[in-house]
C-alpha cells in the first residue's frame, strides 16, 4: 500500500514492506482466531530482519526529509542539557548520590562524608560504556564500605551482570555473577550479598515466570551460591535487609499481592545463613512492602483490610505467628510509599494525585507535616535511615525538574541538596487540575498544563497520556521535552485513569482484568472532556502511552480511531491473545487475565489491539516506538501490530515503526532518549503541520 505524504510536508511516496500473512490459526475455546504475523515473533529469524529492516528505512527516509526536524533536535539538546541529581542515601558512613550533568549518557555515582562536603567520583558509567550502549545501575555499597556492587546490561536489558569494586583502589574483582535481576542486598560482614535470578529450571518444574533468591560468597565459584528462597510464579522480586544486618527480607510482588519472607541471619557479623526465611503475614493476602526493622519490630506498607494503606508493625521474634499491629490506619488519602528516617515513620500520601509528607513517631503519633513547595509530587525513595534524623526527597512538577533536598529532622527543616538549573522559563505556563465523568459516571482527574493566558478556542494542540495498569500511579513529574511543545503552544494533559493507584487498590481493582475496559472508556472521556472545553479538537489531539499504557494506545485507537490525530504507542503489549507467552509476559497474568481460561479469553480478544484492527480503517497517523533488546515487553509485539496496521490503512494517514538501537524497556542513554523524543515530535508536528520549537 502507497503511503501518500501530505503536500505540506514534502517527501518522496513509498510502499510498506511487503509482510506476508500466514496460514496459522489458533483455536481457543472453540473459536479460531487467525494469527498471520507469528512469524515476526521470531525476532532473529530471516523474514523478520529483511522485514525491520525495510521498516527501519521506511521510518528513517521519512523522517529525515522533514524540515523541523534538525530544530527539534537542537531545541531538545538544550531543553536535556541541565543537571540533574538522584536521591542520596547513607552507607558505610557515608553519602552516595547519582549526577548528571546533563551532557552525559549516564549519570555518574558520587560520594561524600557529609552533606556539605565535596563530592568526589566513585564509579563514571561513561568510562566503561561511552556511547551508553551498557546500562550501569543498582548500585550496592558493602556495610563495610570496602566494595561496590554495580550491574551491567546491554542495551540495558532487565537481565544484568553484576560486577564487584573495590573501593580502596576503584579496582574490579576478577569475579562477577551473570544473569542478575534487580539490586543485590550485601550482608553485614561484606562476605557476600543476596541476589535475584531466573529460577533453575530443574528447581521451578520449567515455569517461564519463576525466580529466586541466592546467595554469593565473595571470591568464591558460582557453584557455591546458595539458594534461598524460590517462587514458581514471580513479577518483581527483591531483596533487603535491616540496617542492622540482623534481617534479611526477600519480596515476590505478583499483581495485586506481594509475598515477603524474612530470614533472621544471627549475629550480623557472621550471619548464619542456614536459617531458614520464614514468610511474614502468611494469613493476610494483600500487597505488603517492608520499610524497616529496627530490633526484631519490622515496619511495613501493607493494603490488608486497607485499599488506601496503612502503616503496621510486626514482631519478629514471633516468626510466622506475629500479627499486625496498626500504627498509621487507613486515612482518606493513599498511601504512595513510606521510610523511616531517625525516629520517625515518613508518610507520602496521595491527596487527588498531588503529594503530602507527613511524620508519626514509631508508635503512629502524628509528628506534623513536611511544607513541600506547591502542586507537584514527592519522588521515590524516600532517603532515610533510623540511624540517622535526616530524609533526602525529591519534588518534581509538569513545570520544574527534580529538586533534592534534605530534611532535618531535629529542626523540621528542608533545605535543597542540590538544584537544578533548566533553559526553559516556566513563568508563563501553569497546570491545572480538572475532573471529568467518565462512561459510568466516574470522576477521573485530569492534570492540564499550558499557557496561563490559554483561549479554550478548540485550536491548540493536545499531546494527551496515561497509564492506568498495575497499580501504579501517574503523579506530576517533568520530561525535557515537553517545554517545548508548551512553547509552540501546545497543551500537555496528563489523565489519571483507573487501574492506577491514584486513589488506592479499588482504583486498581476498577480497571484490571475484566474492568480494563473502564481504563480505556475514562481515556476517551478524557479526549471528549478536552474537545467539549475548547482546549482542542480531535484533527489536533495527539496521544502517548508507554508499555501498559502503550496497550492503551493500541486499544484507543483500534476503538475509536476517529478520536486522535496522532499516536504514539510505545513498547506496548498489542497482542492479548498471546502475550502470555512472549518475554516476561507471563507474570503478567495476574493483571491482565489467562487467554486459556475461557471468561478471561472473551474480554481479552474484545480490546487486544492487534485482534481488532480492521481492514479498510482510517486509524490516526501512528508511529510505534519499540526497542531493540527489551526483553520485558519483547518488540514483536510491535512488529506484528505495525504490520497488521499498514495492511488494513486506507486513508493517507501513516504508520510507520521505529526502533531504538542498545535500549531497552526502562533504559536508554541521554543521546538515545533525545534521538526517540525528536522523532516522535518531528512526527507529531509533520501530521499536524505545527511547527516546533
Amino acid at each position: 500500500m502507497a503511503l501518500a505524504i501530505p503536500a505540506a510536508a514534502p517527501g518522496p511516496v513509498r510502499s510498506y514492506p511487503d509482510a506476508p500473512r500466514d496460514d496459522v490459526v489458533d483455536d481457543y475455546h472453540g473459536t479460531r482466531v487467525p494469527d498471520p504475523y507469528r512469524w515476526l515473533e521470531q525476532l532473529d529469524g530471516a523474514r523478520t530482519r529483511q522485514w525491520l529492516d525495510a521498516e527501519i528505512r521506511l521510518t528513517s527516509g521519512t523522517l529525515e526529509g522533514l524540515p523541523d526536524r534538525e530544530a527539534i533536535h537542537r531545541r531538545l539538546e538544550s531543553l536535556w542539557s541541565f543537571a540533574r541529581t538522584g536521591v542520596p542515601w547513607r552507607e558505610a558512613g557515608r553519602i552516595f548520590c547519582v549526577r548528571n550533568t546533563g551532557l552525559q549518557p549516564q549519570p555518574v555515582l558520587f560520594v561524600q562524608k557529609s552533606p556539605d562536603s565535596s563530592p568526589r567520583v566513585t564509579l563514571d558509567p561513561n568510562r566503561i560504556s561511552p556511547d551508553g550502549s551498557l546500562a550501569i545501575r543498582d548500585y550496592a555499597v558493602s556495610p563495610d564500605g570496602r566494595y561496590l556492587a554495580y550491574n551491567v546490561a546491554k542495551g540495558g536489558g532487565d537481565v544484568a551482570e553484576t560486577r564487584i569494586r573495590r573501593l580502596s583502589d576503584g579496582r574490579d574483582l576478577a569475579e562477577s555473577v551473570g544473569g542478575v535481576l534487580n539490586n543485590v542486598c550485601w550482608t553485614r560482614d561484606g562476605r557476600g550479598f543476596f541476589y535475584v535470578r531466573r529460577a533453575q529450571p530443574e528447581e521451578s518444574g520449567g515455569a517461564r515466570e519463576a525466580g529466586e533468591v541466592a546467595y554469593h560468597f565473595l571470591r568464591s565459584p558460582r557453584a557455591r551460591d546458595r539458594r534461598i528462597v524460590e517462587w514458581k510464579e514471580a513479577r518483581w522480586i527483591y531483596c533487603m535487609t535491616s540496617e542492622d544486618g540482623r534481617y534479611a527480607f526477600f519480596v515476590n510482588e505478583n499483581g495485586p499481592e506481594s509475598e515477603v519472607f524474612a530470614q533472621d541471619l544471627g549475629d550480623p557479623l557472621r550471619p548464619r545463613l542456614e536459617n531458614r526465611p520464614f514468610r511474614v503475614l502468611a494469613a493476610h493476602r494483600a500487597f505488603h512492602t517492608p520499610l524497616e526493622a529496627v530490633g526484631n519490630t519490622l515496619y511495613l506498607k501493607t493494603n490488608f483490610r486497607a485499599p488506601k494503606g496503612s502503616i503496621v508493625s510486626l514482631d519478629l521474634s514471633a516468626g510466622e505467628a506475629a500479627e499486625p499491629r496498626i500504627l498509621v490506619p487507613e486515612a482518606a488519602n493513599v498511601i504512595e510509599s513510606a521510610a523511616l528516617a531517625g525516629d520517625r515513620i515518613v508518610v507520602h500520601y496521595l491527596e487527588d494525585v498531588k503529594s503530602r509528607l507527613s511524620l508519626f513517631d514509631l508508635q503512629g503519633k502524628p509528628k506534623g507535616e513536611v511544607a513541600l513547595p506547591g502542586l507537584g509530587a514527592v519522588g521515590w525513595p524516600l532517603g532515610g535511615r533510623p540511624s540517622a534524623p535526616e530524609l533526602f526527597y525529591s519534588f518534581v512538577s509538569f513545570l520544574a525538574p527534580p529538586t533534592v533536598y534534605r530534611l532535618d529532622l531535629r529542626t523540621g527543616r528542608s533545605t535543597p541538596f542540590r538544584s537544578p538549573s533548566v533553559p526553559f522559563d516556566a513563568r508563563p505556563y501553569e497546570t491545572r487540575q480538572v475532573f471529568f465523568r467518565s462512561k459510568d459516571g466516574t470522576p477521573v482527574p485530569m492534570f492540564v498544563t499550558a499557557a496561563k493566558d490559554l483561549a479554550l478556542d478548540g485550536t491548540h494542540p493536545v499531546l494527551l497520556t496515561a497509564y492506568g495498569g498495575y497499580g501504579a500511579s501517574l503523579p506530576p513529574d517533568y520530561s525535557p521535552d515537553v517545554p517545548m511543545w508548551l512553547e509552540s503552544g501546545g497543551i500537555y494533559a496528563v489523565a489519571n485513569i483507573r487501574g492506577g493507584g491514584e486513589y488506592g487498590e479499588d482504583w486498581h481493582r476498577a480497571g484490571m482484568l475484566g474492568n480494563k475496559q473502564n481504563g480505556f472508556d475514562d481515556f476517551f472521556a478524557a479526549a471528549e472532556f478536552l474537545i467539549a472545553g475548547g482546549y482542542t479538537s480531535s484533527d489536533r489531539l495527539a496521544i502517548y502511552g508507554h508499555s501498559n499504557g502503550g496497550l492503551l494506545i493500541g486499544a484507543a485507537i483500534t476503538q475509536r480511531p476517529e478520536l486522535f490525530a496522532v499516536a504514539i504507542p510505545n513498547a506496548g503489549h498489542y497482542d492479548m491473545l498471546r502475550y502470555d507467552r512472549l518475554g516476561a509476559g507471563a507474570s503478567w497474568v495476574s493483571e491482565y487475565g489467562s487467554p486459556g481460561k475461557p471468561e478471561d479469553f472473551s474480554y481479552l480478544k474484545a480490546y487486544s489491539p492487534l485482534q481488532n484492527v480492521r481492514m479498510g480503517a482510517c486509524y490516526p497517523a501512528t508511529m510505534l516506538l519499540a526497542a531493540d533488546h527489551d526483553d520485558r515487553v519483547v518488540p514483536s509485539h510491535s512488529y506484528k501490530f505495525a504490520a497488521a496496521l499498514q495492511a488494513a490503512q486506507e486513508c493517507n494517514r501513516p504508520i510507520l515503526l521505529r526502533v531504538a538501537v542498545d535500549s531497552s524497556h526502562s533504559y536508554g542513554s541521554r543521546q538515545a532518549q533525545i534521538a526517540e523524543r525528536t522523532d516522535m515530535w518531528t512526527f507529531i508536528s509533520w501530521w499536524m503541520k505545527r511547527k516546533l520549537p
